[in-house]
């Protein structure tokens, strides 16, 4: 990269204390709320796993409302949760695990770079690791790059840009 280039990266991750907020505050309502009251609710959190566990379906699903409203009023995008399936759990109770996906997958990185390229605008995009670095010596192409992005609906991951020089 020479000395006139500007870049940013194209990352797809979520703010592990944002997470963690959001779930305490989704713990704390479910607490309080009346729906909830004398019922068996919970959230467990692992690293990038959640195992909700609840009475039955419905329940769970009022759960799964709770989380996710939370998620967006710390400004976390839903698209992160990957739900797995149903299961049945011990005494008669329900369980799912939610995933929390961080990382830009593959596919998706390739997505970003054929559109950029597809555009023709005149910047480099790489593909490190799980993100995509774009390089540019205009940092108005880079902002289109972004616009670009912001627009894509193809691309099924939530973006952020980062380290913007």
């Amino acid at each position: 990269m020479a000395a006139t280039d500007s870049s940013f990266d194209v990352v797809s991750k979520t703010d592990p204390q944002e997470v963690k907020n959001a779930i305490d505050q989704a713990e704390r309502e479910i607490e309080t709320r009346f729906d909830f009251r004398n019922s068996m609710a919970e959230i467990k959190h692992e690293k990038d796993k959640l195992t909700l566990t609840a009475d039955n379906e419905a329940r769970l699903t009022a759960l799964i409302d709770v989380i996710q409203s939370k998620f967006i009023k710390r400004g976390i995008d839903i698209k992160f949760l990957e739900y797995g399936k149903l299961e049945e759990a011990t005494k008669g109770t329900v369980r799912q695990v939610v995933t929390i996906k961080n990382g830009l997958p593959m596919e998706a990185a390739k997505k970003i770079v054929k559109l950029i390229k597809d555009k023709g605008i005149k910047v480099n995009a790489q593909i490190q690791d799980e993100q995509v670095r774009v390089t540019s010596k205009s940092r108005d192409d880079l902002q289109a790059v972004i616009a670009l992005l912001k627009g894509a609906e193809e691309i099924e991951s939530p973006l952020q840009f980062t380290n913007f020089k």
